[in-house]
């Protein structure tokens, strides 16, 4: 799926993402209230609400973007109906030939792992059937438990021809809290961070473990295991890029967190791939942003695409004008 991945971005020269992250306060009132008539004030009928909004929205922007990224909780929080859109979501998707990116931080160990990694990438045994639960492309996953959590996701990935983005250095205030925090450089990697101590962050340690998976699951030029690294820590993100050569990094916080187009050059390789960057809020309620303000609410994946657009063009002018 990695190579798929690549052959999106290279078609259209936009390495982007849109964060399929709906929530009600984003949703039009014309579109909750046709669900709610329909379903009544109730968890189907806020699902139904999300599952028009989205595709609406894919519809407007599947042919300017490589790939979506639903995260899950968005649907969730609306129990059984809300991943049942979800599911409807990233079979759509699949349909316009999007790569999909299922964000649900999964980590854990064991049996419970490879549950997990059949849900959202792979198939389980029912009867004399094997049966597809979610159908992603790739998974994002948490490390922090160790290659024990990970190993049931290769194990998936190399049968699947699918991948994941393991969690290295993320764009929230508080990861510095623990991905941060200094610890006893025993590495001789070219390029780490280590300070006067002989101590580098933890950060950079996970991410030579992502460069370890990497060379196990291998496409043809990139593995189909990648990291995430916010757009909100370039330097740290130039030092991982160097630690991660064979890694694809998914690239959140730009825009609406803080991130800019300038500051992730240094996150992409010298073939200009290697970087995928997603925007969420600020595609998919654009339409609320005084820019966009212009197209209304009835008009919000008009206001989307503009968005896009407008997305596409300020990563492609920071990269050529790296490449100057």
């Amino acid at each position: 799926m990695i190579q798929k991945l690549i052959e999106n971005i290279k078609k259209t020269n936009a390495p982007v993402v849109v964060g399929l992250d709906p929530m009600l306060a984003y949703i039009p009132d014309s579109i909750t209230k046709a669900a709610f008539s329909e379903y009544g004030e109730t968890l189907e009928g806020a699902a139904e609400a999300v599952w028009q909004y989205n595709k609406k929205i894919v519809d407007a922007v599947y042919d300017l973007i490589p790939a979506v990224k639903p995260q899950i909780a968005m649907y969730e929080q609306f129990g059984l109906p809300g991943l049942a859109a979800f599911k409807k979501t990233v079979d759509y998707c699949k349909s316009k030939e999007l790569v999909v990116i299922g964000d649900v931080k999964r980590g854990d160990i064991g049996s419970t792992s490879a549950a997990y990694a059949a849900a959202h990438l792979g198939s389980v045994r029912v009867g004399s059937q094997m049966l597809t639960p979610f159908g992603e492309d790739f998974a994002t996953v948490n490390p922090y438990l160790g290659i024990d959590g990970i190993k049931p996701f290769l194990d998936v990935c190399r049968e699947e021809k699918k991948g994941i983005f393991v969690l290295v250095k993320t764009s929230n205030p508080s990861s510095g809290e623990f991905q941060d925090q200094l610890i006893a450089d025993t590495s001789s990697r070219e390029g780490n961070a280590q300070n006067a101590f002989g101590q580098r962050p933890l950060y950079e340690l996970v991410g030579e473990k992502v460069a370890e998976w990497a060379d196990t699951c291998m496409g043809d030029t990139y593995s189909y295991v990648g990291a995430v690294v916010g757009a909100t820590y370039p330097e740290m993100g130039k030092v991982l890029r160097r630690v991660m050569p064979k890694s694809f990094i998914l690239v959140p916080g730009y825009g609406a967190q803080g991130g800019k187009a300038e500051d992730l050059v240094h996150y992409f390789n010298e073939d200009g791939l290697g970087a995928i960057v997603n925007s969420s809020r600020g595609i998919i309620a654009a339409y609320k942003q005084e820019k966009y303000a212009s197209f209304g609410a009835d008009h919000f994946a008009e206001a989307s695409r503009a968005a896009v657009v407008d997305m596409i063009e300020d990563i492609r002018h920071a990269l050529e004008t790296r490449s100057c």
